[in-house]
């Protein structure tokens, strides 16, 4: 049990403290490498699943501390991105900053970063790129002067539409309606799921928001963020020390298992395409896990992170 999760939970019972506590951000995004990175995993593996094409349309749930994730789906091709947060992390400076470096790098073909979960070098060329996908030609026509001088501009000027470009940035978004129905080719998000607290209405918005053969591509994090020594430390917790260490905060982590999410998914109306699970047994063995946690399986128990990719039929 980690004493400071607790007391920080507990300060933001206090009014007035949540203002002045430090805010670490979500980390991640403020790199350009790892959102290159990040979009390169998950395109490679949309192609290895079915997606023949650039998707025209992007959503993606919970950008972070810039929109890089989105800024590199749209070097590819991508010229309508909808960036969905609960709390806004992200400002402009950081993102024309982050914008210019992934210029620079789809320009160079750059190799994809860290290697990271799951791995993907088996798809890609010797220089560690996806050639087969985005092609020279491809590339040509999505990273012209004039086009990515209008994806800049469409940074400047969120909500509006440049050019054929736009980005949405809505925060906070709560309501299924702000994006048109089957509207959308490809829902994405990375290590943002275990974070948000109505899964069932969040995988029904995702459905209502698709097209026809549109896609989801999430990849989960079970871990505990921090907030227990083991990764799967926070189900030695009782309801109760949760209620605490979850304190007023916006979000944390909402415990749910990798079976909630897979049967939410099926029970949407998508069909998978690919689950890649991360298992591992040096968590917590089962005689510590709370009360609450004891009828969880073995699955469940040891499964620290999830890759899947669905299709709404």
């Amino acid at each position: 049990m980690k004493i400071k999760s607790i007391v920080k939970g507990f300060l933001t019972f206090i009014p007035g403290v949540s203002r002045i506590l430090p805010d670490p951000g979500t980390g991640g995004t403020i790199s350009a490498g790892y959102c290159y990175g990040v979009w390169l995993k998950h395109l490679t593996y949309l192609r290895e699943n079915g997606m023949t094409r650039i998707p025209h349309t992007l959503a993606e749930l919970g950008p972070g501390d810039s929109l890089g994730i989105g800024f590199s789906a749209m070097l590819c091709g991508v010229d309508k991105y909808f960036a969905l947060d609960v709390v806004e992390y992200s400002n402009n400076p950081r993102n024309l900053e982050i914008f210019d470096e992934l210029v620079d790098m789809f320009r160079a073909r750059a190799p994809r970063p860290t290697k990271g979960w799951p791995d993907f070098d088996e798809f890609l060329d010797t220089r560690l790129f996806p050639s087969h996908i985005l092609t020279d030609e491809l590339m040509e026509s999505a990273l012209s002067p004039e086009r990515v001088a209008s994806i800049r501009r469409a940074i400047q000027n969120l909500g509006q539409t440049v050019d054929g470009i736009s980005i949405s940035y809505v925060v906070p978004w709560s309501n299924p309606e702000i994006i048109e129905h089957s509207s959308v080719d490809l829902v994405i998000s990375h290590s943002v799921l275990e974070h948000v607290s109505d899964l069932e209405a969040t995988y029904h918005a995702l459905y209502s928001w698709l097209k026809p053969q549109g896609r989801i591509s999430h990849q989960i994090d079970f871990t505990s963020h921090g907030l227990s020594n083991e990764w799967n430390g926070y189900r030695a917790y009782s309801q109760w020390l949760w209620k605490i260490i979850l304190g007023k905060r916006t979000f944390l982590i909402n415990r749910e298992p990798y079976s909630t999410h897979l049967d939410l998914i099926l029970h949407s109306g998508f069909q998978l395409d690919i689950v890649l699970k991360r298992i591992q047994i040096d968590g917590i063995p089962r005689n510590k896990l709370d009360k609450s946690w004891k009828a969880i399986s073995d699955e469940d128990l040891n499964c620290s992170g999830v890759f899947l990719q669905a299709t709404k039929p």
